[in-house]
C-alpha cells in the first residue's frame, strides 16, 4: 500500500485496541452458531493489546518523515537522494541549499530528518531538534510536529508534554494531518469524556488526508458512539478506506463487521477473505478468526489443515483457543504435520 506522503507519521500511545477472541471454554464455543466480536468492543479481553505503532522519524531505516513541499514541482537534489537511500548527499546537497538561503525550511526539516534517525551522519537528537527549531520558525509544519514529539519523549530536549501539545497544535493549525493525529491521541489519552468530541475531530482531519490509522481510531469512535453519534455504517466506511490504505487494524475491524452484518451487507466470503489477508500479514487475531471459519466451513470450505496451520500460527504468537485446540484434536498424525509444516512456513515468511 502506498499512503500519501505524510510528513512525520508517528504515534504518542495507540487510544485503540485489537483484543483477542471473546470465546473460549466459559464462553459460546461454537462460532457456527454465533457472531464476531467486534476487536474494538469493551471487554472483549480483559488485557488490552496496542495498536501497532506507527514508524516515527527516529525508527531505524524510516525514510518517508521528510518529503518535499508538495508545490508540483521535480524532487530536488536533496529530497531525491534522501529517497534514494543516498543520505549523504542528502546531507550534503541539503547543506548547500541552506547556504544559498539561510530560510530554506524543507531543506532544514531534511537535515533534522537525518541527524534525527543518524541516516548520513551520527545520530544526534540534539542537533535534530536545533535544525527542526530553525525549520519551525519559518512555519515548517513538519518540523513543528517533529518537536512536537520529540518534547513529548523527551529526546533532544527536556520531556516537556505542555510544550509537546503546543507544538502538535501548531503543526495542526499549518495543516500537518499526521499532527492531528497525534494530538486526537493526546486528547483521548485523557480519558475524559469531554475531550472524546475534541479527538475525533482531529482523527477526522488525519482521516481525511487518507491516513490509515486515524481511519480505524475514528470507525472506532463511531462503533462505539464516543465523541459522534454511534454509527456502524460510518464505522464500516472507515475501517474500510483504512484497510485500502494498509492499516492492519481496521482490516480486521472491517472483516468481523463484514461477518456479522454490522454497518456493512453480511458477507461471510468478503470477510475471510479480508481474514486471510490480515492473517499473512501476521496478525495474531486474523490467525485465530479465519482459523476457526476454516474449522466450521463458513466463508470458506471446511479444512481442518488450514484451521490447525492457523491455529499454531496465532497460539506462536500467545493466542490460544481452547476450542480450537479441542474442535481439532481428532487430527490424524500426518494432518498434524502438515498443519505444523504450513504453519512454520507462513511464519518464516513473515
Amino acid at each position: 500500500m502506498t499512503r500519501p506522503s505524510p510528513h512525520t507519521l508517528a504515534v504518542i500511545a495507540a487510544f485503540s485496541v485489537l483484543a483477542a477472541p471473546a470465546w473460549g471454554a466459559a464462553g459460546p464455543a461454537d462460532p457456527s452458531k454465533n457472531a464476531l466480536p467486534s476487536a474494538a468492543s469493551p471487554g472483549a479481553e480483559p488485557g488490552k493489546k496496542q495498536m501497532p505503532e506507527l514508524p516515527s522519524p527516529y525508527t531505524p531505516n524510516y525514510t518517508r518523515g521528510a518529503v518535499p513541499p508538495a508545490n508540483g514541482q521535480p524532487p530536488d537534489l536533496a529530497y531525491g537522494a534522501y529517497q534514494r537511500g543516498q543520505y549523504v548527499t542528502a546531507f550534503r546537497e541539503a547543506t548547500k541549499r541552506i547556504e544559498a538561503n539561510p530560510k530554506d525550511a524543507p531543506a532544514m526539516t531534511l537535515l533534522g530528518e537525518l541527524y534525527n534517525q543518524g541516516l548520513g551522519v551520527k545520530q544526534n537528537p540534539v542537533k535534530a531538534a536545533e535544525w527542526y527549531r530553525l525549520a519551525a520558525a519559518q512555519n515548517d509544519a513538519a518540523a513543528m510536529s517533529s518537536l512536537g514529539l520529540m518534547a513529548l519523549d523527551g529526546r533532544g530536549m527536556p520531556k516537556d508534554a505542555k510544550a509537546g501539545r503546543r507544538w502538535l497544535e501548531q503543526a495542526t493549525s499549518h495543516g500537518s494531518p499526521t499532527a492531528a493525529y497525534n494530538l486526537g491521541l493526546i486528547l483521548i489519552g485523557t480519558g475524559a469524556t469531554a475531550d472524546e468530541a475534541a479527538a475525533a475531530a482531529q482523527f477526522r482531519k488525519a482521516a481525511d488526508a487518507e491516513i490509515g490509522p486515524a481511519q480505524h481510531d475514528l470507525g472506532v469512535l463511531y462503533l462505539q458512539g464516543r465523541g459522534v453519534p454511534k454509527d456502524p455504517a460510518m464505522a464500516a466506511q472507515l475501517f474500510r478506506r483504512g484497510a485500502d490504505n494498509g492499516d492492519l487494524a481496521s482490516e480486521v475491524e472491517y472483516a468481523i463487521l463484514l461477518f456479522n452484518g454490522n454497518g456493512v451487507t453480511k458477507d461471510e466470503r468478503s470477510a475471510a477473505r479480508y481474514f486471510l489477508h490480515a492473517a499473512s500479514r501476521g496478525n495474531a487475531i486474523a490467525q485465530n478468526r479465519i482459523a476457526r471459519l476454516y474449522a466450521v466451513g463458513r466463508g470458506v470450505p471446511k479444512n481442518t489443515v488450514e484451521a490447525a496451520a492457523w491455529n499454531l500460527a496465532a497460539a506462536g504468537q500467545g493466542l490460544s483457543d481452547a476450542w480450537l485446540d479441542q474442535t481439532l484434536s481428532g487430527l490424524s498424525a500426518d494432518e498434524r504435520t502438515r498443519a505444523e509444516r504450513l504453519a512454520n512456513e507462513r511464519i518464516e515468511q513473515r
